[in-house]
């Protein structure tokens, strides 16, 4: 991944995330962050 490629992606997640803090109050992060952390511990069984 070039360095170029990367901050474009950055930027986009950053902009994603404002939009959704600015429109939604960051309901949709903090409903992704917890899925993650679900994710996350259902992985840790299988280890």
């Amino acid at each position: 991944m070039t360095d170029r490629i990367a901050l474009v992606l950055a930027l986009l997640i950053a902009a994603a995330i404002g939009v959704d803090v600015v429109f939604n109050g960051g309901v949709a992060c903090l409903f992704l962050l917890r899925k993650l952390l679900d994710l996350v511990q259902y992985v840790m069984i299988w280890r």
